[in-house]
């Protein structure tokens, strides 16, 4: 069960902080009466890291949504994907790592039509029917990568659209694994996240084998987070199926929508004793 970044929440703040943060935006720029118009050059730079975040935060609410209890909102990403092609299409803010967050969109959105069963279930990335997975749009991820790899500067969404071009890689092999492995590594050296951190040690499970991932998962006790409670059960199924049993049982407990309440009920039915 891999936890990608956009599969859980890339932030760790609920709705009614997001919610906030957008009144508070929207407070300052009344205030200030600042225009709603492109920037010189100069100040584009200064500019660009917080729309690129919010362009990242739409398409994780799509990719990942807790709201209506639907757990895909594809109208949401896809409007991030169209704003970030915006944003590659104007000279001034074609950027590294404008390419790269469109690579990652696109790579992620390449198994839309996988993710959810027709009776709208949440299929886990290792169920999931690969010949689903719109190769166009790995084709395109792929290109816009290419297109990221230019100056001397990684951004945090260059890793992580490495690390989704990895998962789109239908073969589960040791070097797949590694590789995901080591830009996590990466990712977290340049920006620590707990959800990263969850998700590096899945990584871990499959590249150097659940015991060790075991005492890495444990170490961040990520106890509020259901996500943290399925790794550990995912990590122990097989080692010590009732420890496993009890990780998916916390889990449910904690989960907040209808399609992850089934995946992890669907979880522990499959354990055995």
């Amino acid at each position: 069960m891999p936890y990608s970044l956009f599969g859980t929440l890339a932030f760790l703040s609920n709705k009614e902080t997001i919610n906030k943060r957008l009144f508070r935006a929207k407070e300052k720029l009344r205030e200030l009466k600042i225009k709603i118009e492109l920037p010189n050059e100069a100040a584009i730079d200064g500019r660009l890291a917080p729309v690129l975040t919010t362009i990242y935060l739409l398409f994780n609410e799509g990719y990942y949504s807790v709201s209506q209890d639907k757990t895909l909102r594809k109208e949401l990403c896809l409007e991030a994907i169209r704003l970030g092609t915006m944003l590659i299409e104007n000279k001034q803010t074609n950027k590294p790592q404008v390419n790269a967050l469109l690579s990652l969109m696109c790579f992620h959105a390449s198994r839309f039509d996988a993710r959810i069963d027709k009776n709208g279930e949440l299929v886990l990335y290792e169920e999931q029917d690969t010949d689903l997975w719109n190769v166009d749009l790995i084709s395109k991820g792929g290109y816009f990568l290419n297109c990221a790899a230019t100056g001397n500067q990684i951004s945090k969404y260059h890793l992580e659209a490495g690390i989704a071009y990895w998962n789109t890689q239908k073969t589960d092999t040791k070097e797949k694994w590694e590789n995901i492995l080591q830009l996590y590594n990466r990712l977290l050296q340049l920006e620590y996240s707990p959800i990263a951190a969850l998700n590096r040690t899945f990584a871990l499970s499959k590249a150097n084998g659940k015991q060790e991932a075991i005492i890495e998962a444990e170490k961040l006790k990520l106890t509020n987070n259901h996500f943290y409670f399925a790794l550990l059960g995912e990590l122990y199924t097989d080692i010590d199926n009732l420890q496993a049993k009890q990780s998916y049982q916390k889990a449910l407990l904690l989960a907040k929508t209808v399609a992850d309440k089934q995946a992890i009920q669907k979880k522990i039915n499959m354990l055995l004793f």
